[in-house]
């Protein structure tokens, strides 16, 4: 028995060693001769780049130095000279989507940088990631130094970079009644609103002027990252700078942290789990206070299997929407990650036992239901993986 949510008891669904063991299987189903795991073989046939950053590390922390270092190195195959680096690599299908990204071999956007926490973590591990530093900062620089700033902080150019594809917090953008299809329309016209540099990389987007905080959470915590393990006084006066300006986003009132930019007086607003990623950032006690204990309690965040995607209240949330709610593993896992940075040992077992239980009880789920683990999305998802890492920790 573990100690579970608001003080509950759960049982988990495995032993650690087994866990580990099926998430390895996970992992191997899905790796690719040339170097990367897919998401999914069928659903994301693929290299993302978010998800490739936590491959490495589940790579890593299940001994496999070299898969972890091969992941993070063909990661950067498209990076050009700018140090953008595209979200989605088309490596043995250059023709796909093609049209809809306007360039052949890689779409024309980027997600959360987070090859910045995953070297750090395979330094951790004694793996040798000195060819891998020069490219990661590249692709962190080229978020302080290129990218469009909104109130100082980092702008997002298209929803998907954030990671949170349907997340309410874009809801400004879907006026009306928000429905899938319609949205699924929008995010096409804004692929094609980005303005771009002359050799390709994604400036900004004159139709979607949003700093999301959860973006600019995982740029500042990438950039200290990498720091950490490079040394390098101009990244980490930029993410200090940038994590400074984005601890003033936090509203005591609503408990979370308030996008910058067009969205701010409503969608923006949006009590959603991701907009809690500063968390990573933040020293403030009673901050942390708060924002932990939403995660753990079922009023709020808590769940079962995780924590959900949209606080309980608000009237966006829905169990088992694509991102309107369901538990999503890679943010069980970086809010673990919070946890054990501050020293929140017990919120830190809370978060490990509903990041296990989720992925196991969903077969390896994309993403699954808080409230009982029920599966949704593609399965098996390779970043559910990252249930072994919590596990040897």
């Amino acid at each position: 028995m573990t100690d579970g949510i608001d003080g509950e008891d759960f049982t988990l669904p495995a032993d650690p060693d087994s866990v580990r063991a099926a998430a390895r299987a996970v992992l191997e189903a899905n790796w690719r001769p040339e170097g990367y795991t897919v998401p999914n073989a069928e659903v994301y046939p693929f290299q993302w780049l978010w998800d490739s950053c936590f491959h490495a590390i589940t790579w890593a922390d299940l001994g496999e130095p070299e898969r972890a270092r091969s992941e993070l190195s063909h990661l950067f195959r498209t990076q050009n000279s700018e140090g953008f680096v595209p979200h989605v690599d088309y490596e043995f299908l250059p023709t796909h989507h093609a049209e809809f990204w306007k360039r052949e071999g890689q779409s024309s956007i980027t997600q959360p940088p987070m090859f910045g926490h995953a070297i750090a973590e395979l330094s951790r591990r004694g793996i040798d990631v000195s060819d891998l530093v020069d490219r990661a900062t590249a692709g962190l620089n080229f978020l302080f130094k290129y990218r469009a700033k909104v109130e100082g902080l980092i702008a997002l150019c298209h929803p998907w970079e954030s990671g949170g594809d349907d997340c309410p917090r874009w809801d400004h953008w879907c006026p009306g009644i928000w429905n899938k299809a319609t949205w699924y329309g929008i995010k096409g016209e804004l692929v094609a609103a980005v303005k771009h540099s002359e050799i390709g990389s994604p400036i900004s987007n004159p139709s979607f002027v949003v700093a999301s905080c959860g973006f600019n959470a995982l740029v500042a915590f990438n950039a200290l990252e990498l720091a950490s393990v490079t040394g390098d006084a101009v990244l980490l006066e930029n993410a200090h700078a940038l994590s400074d300006r984005l601890l003033e986003q936090w509203n005591d009132e609503l408990g979370t942290w308030i996008d910058a930019g067009d969205s701010a007086a409503d969608s923006g607003r949006v009590r959603s789990l991701d907009a809690l990623l500063p968390v990573l950032l933040s020293a403030d006690s009673a901050v942390l206070e708060r924002v932990f204990g939403d995660l753990c309690s079922q009023a709020a965040f808590g769940g079962r299997a995780g924590p959900a995607g949209m606080h309980r209240d608000e009237p966006t949330f829905a169990a088992r929407t694509y991102w309107r709610g369901p538990a999503w593993p890679q943010l069980t896992y970086l809010f673990w990650v919070a946890a054990r940075r501050h020293d929140r040992d017990d919120d830190a077992r809370a978060l490990a036992d509903m990041l296990t239980r989720g992925a196991v009880e969903s077969s390896w789920a994309e993403y699954w239901d808080a409230n009982d683990g029920f599966g949704l999305g593609a399965a098996p998802q390779s970043w559910a993986a990252l249930a072994a890492v919590v596990q040897s920790r």
